[in-house]
């Protein structure tokens, strides 16, 4: 019995967060074995291209890679924000890992419209979605015309983390990084892309995390535990790291004190295999992430795994997977999009989250001074995000969702016409 096609458009080939996204999602649909998937690779951003080649255990799904369609297929899924999405089959599906504010542009909400149904990454997500509306004024007189608001049904399909990679590991098996020039035997981790904004407003908060971290531990008589910072300007190279070099100095120029914490850049693409290993460092010793917003935040949860303490802002899509009872989760309040984070995607007029500096100051030092008290929750978040986000969860959420929402499609039956036995003509 022939299979129904299901091609999906998405950025399975490049080093970014949706990349890493399309590709769970779609070797879980090759798994499922229940559909013919085919995959029409797109651009995100200007992360690099080449991450299946550079990472033979992905190469498998070139075969599945096609450059055009001759027919519609009987299932579409786009992997991308919502603006781009487009009903090109049958069945039609927008996945998204949604939204880092309080709210979108309505070509956003129009874009969810167009589609059968939504996937998104978290439940902050699907209720931010849920919650945006729109008026449209009629130009002359200001009254309502149209509502835009979401009409189709939205699904929550967590990024589900491999625990064949991202586990616990022993320091014997943590042979990638040496970190020799790390004198520090305590270390904080960050991950994430540093992107626009002014100081203090940057998606990923790294600016203000610097600043905070130099002030919680300058002076002369103040322990000094270090901050690695794995970071890029969204693509690895000599260029971003020096444009973030440059940004660290300058911040640290602003605190008043020739005595200061140490701040380590790594800059690079990590396989998944070597991102494990860095967070299993044993001089790692715990994550913090001042995030002002998060669709998801997949290296929490891949951190949370090795049994570490984690400090991160109580606010967005993480907190789906981070239990405030296991983890540090940090107050604040909203505030408004700067104009210097704006884009085309987050909008000035939406509200993300500023941390508490106080509870920034006051964890960090807690964290260093009664570890052992932090690492013995750490350990119980491990376990809860062992059994309740890992890839086979995703996948099985996967697989009940498409049960219950993809239609019967009509087959093509082969005509088959009896066989006739004509008369044999005499010849005369």
């Amino acid at each position: 019995m022939s299979k129904p096609v299901f091609v999906v458009s998405c950025p399975f080939d490049t080093y970014s967060g949706y990349g890493a996204r399309s590709r769970d999602l779609v070797k879980a649909l090759i798994e499922l074995d229940k559909y013919d998937v085919k995959l029409l690779p797109q651009r995100w951003g200007n992360t690099s291209w080449g991450f299946c080649k550079d990472h033979p255990e992905w190469e498998f799904l070139y075969q599945y890679q096609v450059r055009s369609l001759n027919k519609k297929p009987e299932i579409w899924m786009q992997i991308t924000i919502p603006n781009e999405f487009q009903p090109n089959g049958k069945f039609n599906i927008g996945c998204t890992a949604g939204i880092e504010a309080t709210a979108c542009k309505p070509e956003w909400i129009e874009g969810l419209n167009r589609m059968d149904l939504n996937w998104v990454s978290s439940n902050f997500a699907a209720g931010m979605f849920k919650d945006v509306k729109y008026e449209v004024r009629d130009k002359q007189t200001q009254q309502v015309t149209k509502v835009i608001s979401l009409q189709k049904p939205i699904e929550v399909v967590l990024e589900g983390a491999n625990l064949d990679t991202y586990k616990m590991l022993p320091p014997n098996e943590v042979t990638t990084f040496n970190f020799e020039d790390i004198k520090e035997t305590f270390c904080y981790l960050n991950v994430g892309h540093w992107m626009q904004g002014d100081f203090g407003h940057d998606r990923k908060n790294i600016s203000f995390l610097i600043k905070a971290f130099y002030e919680t531990f300058k002076g002369p008589k103040t322990p000094k535990p270090a901050l690695i910072l794995k970071s890029s300007r969204g693509v690895a190279s000599y260029i971003s790291r020096q444009e973030i070099l440059e940004k660290i100095k300058d911040i640290r120029s602003t605190v008043n004190s020739s005595q200061l914490p140490n701040i380590y850049l790594i800059n690079g693409e990590f396989t998944d295999s070597e991102m494990n290993e860095l967070y299993n460092h044993p001089k790692v010793k715990a994550m913090i992430s001042l995030t002002k917003g998060e669709g998801y935040g997949r290296p929490l949860l891949e951190f949370s795994l090795t049994g570490k303490p984690i400090i991160a802002s109580g606010w967005s899509g993480h907190t789906d997977f981070l239990s405030k009872e296991f983890t540090t989760l940090l107050g604040g309040q909203l505030e408004n999009v700067h104009e210097s984070a704006a884009n085309n995607w987050l909008i000035k007029e939406a509200q993300w989250f500023k941390v508490d500096p106080q509870q920034v100051g006051r964890h960090l030092k807690d964290c260093y001074k009664k570890y052992k008290i932090y690492s013995n929750n750490s350990k119980k978040q491990k376990n809860f995000s062992k059994s309740n986000f890992s890839y086979d969860n995703m996948k099985s959420i996967i697989d009940k969702i498409l049960t219950d929402n993809i239609p019967d499609f009509p087959k093509q039956i082969e005509l088959k016409l009896p066989e006739i036995n004509l008369p044999k003509l005499q010849k005369i």
